[in-house]
């Protein structure tokens, strides 16, 4: 009955944590492509090879249903591989969903037209390949008007938590926050567009002032999670154990993801 999670490295663990608290009766196992992160600054046929790739590894360890917690894979992948390569029996599932129905509050399946929403200003904080896909504003346009999205890619931010740098991460995300605030000095929500970026929640909040709100993915996916499987019991698969996979090396990225999670995790090689 085990779920797969997806991310290009560490940042995925954050959504892990949330889905994991959430449905603690589920075992999850999770696979970073760490050996070929960040997938923010490769093409989009690459990222859709690597994260098929992925996906399959996945699928190998009984996991039916796979959430990819990683948005640029989500962004520049995902209706790709639901229309061209997803075979019927198996689900794969984004992370822009949740976000979207929080921001505009209304459900996937509503669709009514595209109406008014309380929050006009919001800014995106994301990967190069996520804010180039436009994914999210395509999105969100299907259910709301008005709404003024100013997108910052911000370069630098997931190599500096893979690297384990802290201090180097506060530092880019000061610096983006900055930049996206010369165009739009007033956003009324933030979202953080990347599941690394949750690591930096703190940093992010505290550039942008206490009166923003700053949408983070984790608790949000975990609620849908929750919900997708309450009416679609059929994809949980038959995977028993949970396990953490990395294409990288086990020991150094169990090393960093045990430094920001402050929990031990441990990595086996995939």
């Amino acid at each position: 009955m085990a779920v797969g999670v997806f991310d290009s490295g560490l940042g995925g663990l954050t959504v892990l944590d949330a889905v994991a608290r959430r449905l603690p009766e589920v075992p999850f196992v999770y696979f970073g492509d760490n050996a070929h992160a960040p997938y923010g600054v490769r093409t989009h046929d690459d990222i859709f090879n690597l994260t098929c790739a992925a996906v399959e590894r996945l699928w190998a360890e009984g996991c039916d249903l796979v959430i990819l917690a990683c948005n640029t894979a989500s962004a520049a992948a995902l209706k790709r591989m639901q229309e061209t390569w997803l075979p019927a029996d198996k689900r794969v599932l984004g992370v822009f969903v949740p976000l979207i129905e929080a921001l505009t509050e209304r459900q996937w399946g509503d669709n009514s037209p595209p109406r008014e929403v309380a929050v006009k200003h919001v800014a995106l904080f994301a990967t190069p390949a996520t804010v180039a896909s436009r994914a999210f504003q395509r999105e969100l346009a299907f259910r709301a008007i008005g709404v003024d999205v100013e997108a910052q890619p911000c370069g630098g931010v997931v190599d500096a938590i893979e690297q384990g740098d802290e201090i180097l991460a506060e530092a880019l995300v000061r610096s983006h926050v900055e930049a996206l605030k010369r165009r739009m000095p007033h956003p009324e929500a933030a979202i953080l567009g990347c599941t690394h970026y949750p690591l930096m929640q703190n940093a992010f909040q505290e550039a942008l002032g206490a009166d923003v709100q700053v949408f983070s993915q984790a608790n949000l996916v975990a609620e849908s999670l929750a919900d997708y499987l309450a009416r679609r019991p059929e994809f949980i698969g038959s995977g028993t154990e949970s396990k953490f996979l990395t294409t990288g090396d086990p020991a150094n990225v169990s090393s960093k993801a045990t430094q920001f999670l402050r929990r031990r995790i441990a990595f086996e090689a995939a």
